[in-house]
């Protein structure tokens, strides 16, 4: 018992500890991301505010022929490449009219327009924060990286050649000039948006401060254009499994989990244990039916004990009664009328015997005494008067 209620303890400490820390510990930009470094806060807002947002969940392999045809894609700094084939259809997605929000590398899309992101400095030294300069007049928090134009594309990276722009803008630098966001226009109404990194859409950005401001015009298209699409896929959050496959994975890939499992096999040993007979049957009393004599007692005693004499009697003589009407000697007659009655039919002495100490059962008073006489009487009357079966002889 010591050891269930220790294992039920660590279970509720390990599953309350791994909640508390997960969201804040994740630092995907992603949609379904709730912490603070999540991007929650973007989709939701853009949501309220009336345009179309979705999720995308399979690889990027469609892009370019996908319906409904998305309007932006955000690739925000995802933890896990395109790969040369998604990269193709990017592309082809860019060329083809499409917009693309990519921050940081962007799963390889900033070096297929010859751009990389690099940690800031400032003029002396490295920095953890550079202070931005923006045209518009808004107060936006500072950035650790900055663009830097690498002079090459990755023709090997599937069309990433192809990707050459017809004017680029900048559209946030640093105070000592370097670019952090990079606008660049394509044929055909193509647009790339390169950002340094995924800090102005996480949500302890978009909770405090300007940066929302800033950052929502550069994402939203017209209206009825299509969706704008996170792509999750990138972030780890491939299609949706099945609910066992997911509660298996939590419970193998968690402390927590493990603390359950653990405490769901004391459980189980437990029960087998407990399951288990040990040692010979246990003898069981047999208990054999009363007979209607005893019955009948009973059903006395009970009314007896609660001073019910004269009902006990009543009781006795009407199922007397209902019993002998099966066999045709039922009148319609009180019960004194029926027991003279019944006394001159009975074919035997001891059948009229029986009769006449029933009914001084019923005329005489008594107490408990005088029920259990009725009762004895009542069953004396039916051995005498009720019909035997005989067998007949062949």
């Amino acid at each position: 018992m010591v050891g269930l209620l220790g294992a039920l303890g660590v279970a509720l400490w390990a599953g309350r500890h791994e909640a508390a820390r997960s969201p804040d510990e994740d630092p995907r930009a992603s949609s379904f991301g709730t912490g603070p470094q999540g991007s929650g806060a973007v989709f939701d807002v853009l949501d309220r505010l009336g345009w179309v947002v979705e999720r995308r969940r399979r690889p990027l392999l469609d892009l370019a022929t996908a319906q409904p045809r998305p309007a932006v894609l955000l690739e925000l700094a995802p933890v896990m490449p395109l790969s040369p084939a998604e990269l193709a259809q990017t592309t082809s997605f860019i060329l083809d009219g499409g917009a693309v929000v990519a921050a940081g590398e962007g799963g390889g899309i900033a070096a297929c327009a010859g751009w990389a992101p690099v940690h800031g400095a400032g003029l002396l030294a490295e920095a953890d924060t550079i202070d931005v300069r923006s045209e518009s007049g808004l107060v936006l928090p500072p950035v650790s990286d900055v663009l830097d134009r690498t002079g090459e594309r990755t023709p090997a990276r599937g069309g990433c050649a192809d990707l050459v722009g017809l004017r680029e803008d900048t559209l946030l630098v640093t105070r000592d000039g370097r670019p952090v966001v990079v606008d660049i226009r394509y044929a055909r109404g193509g647009r790339l948006t390169l950002w340094a990194d995924a800090a102005y859409f996480r949500n302890e950005t978009w909770r405090a401060g300007s940066a929302p401001y800033f950052v929502a015009p550069l994402l939203v298209p017209e209206r009825g254009a299509g969706p704008i699409v996170w792509d999750e896929y990138h972030q780890g959050f491939g299609a949706e499994a099945s609910l066992s496959a997911a509660t298996w994975q939590w419970l193998a890939g968690t402390p927590g989990g493990w603390a359950l499992l653990q405490l769901v096999g004391v459980v189980l040993v437990g029960v087998a244990g407990a399951a288990v007979r040990f040692g010979p049957a246990r003898p069981v009393i047999v208990r054999s039916r009363r007979s209607p004599l005893e019955h009948l007692e009973a059903l006395a005693a009970g009314l007896e004990g609660a001073r019910g004499s004269d009902v006990a009697v009543r009781l006795a003589v009407a199922g007397l009664r209902r019993r002998l009407a099966r066999v045709g000697r039922a009148t319609s007659a009180d019960d004194r009328e029926w027991l003279a009655t019944l006394e001159r039919a009975a074919p035997t002495p001891a059948g009229q015997l029986a009769v006449r100490r029933l009914e001084r059962s019923v005329h005489e008073p008594g107490g408990p005494e005088r029920a259990l006489a009725a009762a004895q009487a009542v069953e004396d009357v039916w051995e005498e008067l009720h019909p035997r079966t005989t067998r007949v002889k062949s």
